[in-house]
């Protein structure tokens, strides 16, 4: 599609300031209207997505702010760079910007102009074949301090309210929410970032889909850095805990949408060997 790249340039100037800077624009491009959510810049890889609002499907964007001068790209279905998109003058605290996409495959290029929002929702990357995610901030999407309050699940090329869910969560930028088969029964599933903690340990809420109510339930799965084996059919837990001198590891299998553990083992440091060796569980603890 000609116009869909442009979304990408809009929302950059207040996401300089805080750790995960999302932002949240509107505009259009040749006349067709686009929203666009930005991870922050600083001066290096950015991310981002954007929609048509006639479609609704979310598009990935990825590009540089490099001295002054923001050059955006979008890639087609086979990773292949397909557009650019070239801001000369970016300034840091003007809430419209003006840009031009050009087509790689042509050259054709286009005008564009979006402007910064002051909405409380910030899109979301991920979506499913019907509908595409929305999260709602209790602030504004760059705020230091915004949590994540709750899920809209919106209905492509119509943009209707399918489904809200309150969360209390952090913020994880237009990666927020993932899609996956949770409870292993072929039904698409989706999980909101929950929180980070110490090291590499994080947790995610996870929504199952009830064909019978044709919405998402919370499934009350709890642990950390879970992982999912659709082939074995398996829910695996990694705990890292004192800078990885602890590690507790857990299996599951999902019997009627709940986890059931099946095996649980503790590892530990030892320093004469110099890696991690299977303790009893209660040196974990």
């Amino acid at each position: 599609m000609q116009y869909r790249f442009w979304g990408l340039v809009l929302g950059l100037f207040p996401l300089a300031t805080t750790a995960w800077g999302q932002a949240s624009y509107v505009g259009t491009v040749g006349g067709a209207p686009v929203e666009l959510a930005l991870d922050d810049p600083a001066e290096g890889p950015l991310t981002g997505v954007y929609v048509y609002t006639k479609f609704g499907t979310p598009i990935a964007l990825s590009g540089q702010l490099r001295r002054g001068v923001l050059t955006l790209t979008e890639k087609d279905a086979r990773g292949k760079a397909s557009a650019t998109l070239t801001v000369p003058t970016f300034s840091a605290g003007a809430r419209q910007l003006a840009g031009t996409w050009r087509s790689l495959a042509t050259g054709k290029t286009l005008p564009a102009m979006l402007t910064a929002t002051d909405s409380h929702e910030l899109l979301q990357l991920a979506s499913l074949k019907d509908s595409y995610f929305k999260l709602v901030l209790d602030g504004q999407p760059g705020g230091a301090d915004s949590r994540v309050v709750a899920v809209k699940l919106l209905a492509k090329k119509t943009n209707r309210l399918v489904q809200l869910l309150a969360v209390d969560c952090q913020s994880h930028g237009v990666y927020s929410v993932e899609v996956g088969d949770y409870n292993f029964d072929g039904q698409p599933d989706f999980s909101v970032f929950e929180s980070s903690y110490a090291g590499p340990n994080t947790s995610s809420l996870y929504f199952l889909y009830d064909p019978a109510k044709r919405q998402f339930v919370n499934s009350g799965y709890a642990g950390v850095s879970l992982e999912f084996d659709l082939k074995k059919k398996r829910i695996y837990e990694r705990n890292s805990c004192c800078a990885g001198s602890s590690v507790t590891t857990a299996e599951y299998k999902v019997v009627r949408n709940k986890m059931v553990l099946l095996a649980q083992h503790c590892y530990r440091w030892d320093e004469k060997k110099q890696q991690l060796v299977e303790r009893p569980a209660s040196a974990c603890q």
